[in-house]
């Protein structure tokens, strides 16, 4: 569908493969990254949701200042919440993790 929609329109598209029984998502990946040369499509990992919010939100960033230093927190949120992890981790070994 990405695809289809990123055809028929001028705006940037990001496509969401999304996980499925028979190939695990393979399928939906490949629909969305093969597309033909001027129909642009930007994809993100099978059930990447959250990455391609925080992309689009980034495109939105680059003409707004106040979304830029949103998502500039968010990620520095981000940061702070893998460096508390990685403390943890060193305190109590990953066994106990």
């Amino acid at each position: 569908m990405p695809g289809i929609f990123a055809a028929v329109n001028t705006c940037p598209v990001i496509g969401v493969p999304i996980h499925s029984k028979t190939l695990s998502g393979i399928d939906s990946l490949y629909s969305i990254v093969q597309m033909p040369s001027g129909i642009p499509v930007a994809t993100v990992a099978i059930n990447g949701a959250k990455n391609a919010a925080i992309l689009a939100t980034q495109i939105i960033g680059v003409a707004n200042e106040n979304i830029k230093n949103k998502v500039a927190n968010f990620k520095a949120g981000m940061k702070d919440g893998v460096m508390k992890k990685d403390s943890r981790l060193q305190e109590v070994g990953y066994e106990n993790y």
